[in-house]
């Protein structure tokens, strides 16, 4: 195993997050808000569609996870899975971003399932690859974080259709959909290619007989991942409410959905910005402790959103400046921080199975996305909202709420969860110190 990729090596890796953020971003922003306002589908509908093709995917997260741990790694277990899942990932955007005029609840829910199964078959894959590619603490922050820029790219780069097409209608949201599909089929093909020839895959991997109940035993038991897990997840959870109102924040909070495209492509200018600026601070202070300071940042701006109105763009704009910064070591840091675990689980068990570890982060990724979903839209329903009506001030002001609000009563309790997380810096050289000399024992 190469403890220092190339940059050649790092940036053919990093290459396939383009494409696959490029995909999902225009899922989670634009295809709800998309469906509401030209295919008839209620909010509480589309909300629910998305809620059960999320829970089904869950369900792949541990399959593929496992059956690329399991995978000999003559295959090129990682890279088969990524090659697999690019035609895959094609086909099914193409259809989702570009439905027909008349569609329902079952073309919605069909092609989002096709949509998550085939990124699980790349992401999960992709996650446990870049873990194998250096065991050094601060090497992997580096690896997550060129994974990141090029995923931030891909964000902008389907977000700037957003801006080029601009407008309150739907037929604006079309066309971004449209212009997105070129742009993930184009460069998934592209980068599929690169990573296929340039990065390695030849890291042995050694599973447990039993491998549910060890899976099981990973998080029943309180163990520094689930305390990991746990966190991301609600944080995650916290950031994905907004995210999926933001359109219908920005239009009928703000009354400026001329500015939605901007707003956005500014945010992830922003976050694509601070990685290496939460990368270089956490090689000082520490992944975890890091990541709490952008979580408090985040909320500390964030939770004015409930308060603004149609005289408050400059204020949200500065929110997103500062928010948009913040998400770069959400985006980063924990998932460096999961790569580094499967030395600690190596340790205390005696397997490496980094596809296990990033099939459960997948895994909670999807379930705090389709909470979200499952959230915002039925209650959005409940307050009166409409996305296609009038709405008196009551429901307005109900929207306001439900974007920021839990937003922060989520990343709040993560961060307490995240309290006195053990594996700093200096446990994990402590554990690679010993893993190394059971390695050399059992080689002498």
């Amino acid at each position: 195993m190469q403890n220092n990729p190339s940059r050649t090596t790092l940036a053919a890796y990093g290459s396939l997050a383009f494409p696959l953020a490029a995909a999902f971003i225009a899922l989670q922003v634009f295809v709800p808000t998309f469906y509401a306002e030209s295919t008839g589908l209620s909010l509480t509908a589309i909300g629910v569609v998305l809620l059960i093709a999320r829970l089904c995917d869950t369900v792949t997260d541990p399959i593929v996870g496992y059956m690329s741990d399991l995978t000999p790694t003559r295959w090129q277990r990682r890279k088969l899975f990524v090659v697999l899942a690019a035609p895959l990932i094609a086909i099914s955007t193409y259809f989702l971003f570009n439905p027909p005029e008349q569609v329902g609840s079952a073309y919605l829910l069909s092609w989002t399932i096709a949509i998550y199964i085939a990124g699980t078959l790349a992401i999960v894959p992709l996650g446990a690859w870049g873990a194998e590619l250096s065991p050094d603490y601060n090497k992997r922050s580096s690896i997550a974080g060129i994974r990141v820029a090029f995923g931030l790219t891909g964000s902008l780069a389907a977000l700037l259709f957003a801006v080029i097409f601009a407008g309150e209608s739907s037929a604006e949201l079309g066309k971004t959909l449209s212009g997105v599909t070129w742009l993930v089929i184009i460069t998934l093909f592209a980068a599929t290619l690169l990573a296929a020839f340039l990065v390695p895959d030849d890291k042995e991997t050694e599973l447990p007989e039993n491998t549910l109940k060890a899976a099981w035993d990973v998080v029943s038991k309180p163990t520094p991942f689930r305390q990991l897990l746990a966190s991301f997840f609600l944080n995650a959870v916290g950031n994905a409410i907004p995210a999926s109102l933001f359109i219908l924040y920005v239009t009928h909070v703000l009354g400026a959905a001329d500015a939605v495209g901007r707003m956005l492509f500014l945010y992830f200018v922003c976050s694509a910005l601070s990685v290496p600026v939460w990368v270089a601070i956490s090689k000082r202070l520490g992944k975890h402790q890091t990541w709490t300071i952008a979580i408090l940042l985040a909320a500390a701006f964030f939770v004015w959103t409930p308060f603004l109105g149609t005289e408050s763009l400059t204020i949200f704009y500065v929110i997103v400046i500062v928010t948009g910064f913040a998400t770069g070591a959400d985006l980063v840091l924990p998932t460096a921080i999961n790569g580094d675990l499967i030395e600690w689980d190596a340790l205390q068990t005696g397997y490496k199975r980094p596809g296990l570890f990033f099939a459960l982060w997948g895994t909670a990724t999807k379930l705090s996305f389709a909470l979200a979903i499952g959230i915002a839209f039925p209650l959005l329903d409940v307050f009166g909202f409409s996305a296609t009506g009038d709405n008196d001030a009551n429901a307005i002001q109900g929207l306001a709420v439900l974007y920021g609000l839990p937003c922060i009563g989520f990343k709040l309790t993560a961060l307490l969860i995240m309290r006195g997380y053990p594996i700093t810096e200096a446990r994990h050289k402590e554990i690679r110190a010993e893993l190394d000399a059971k390695e050399n024992a059992a080689a002498g």
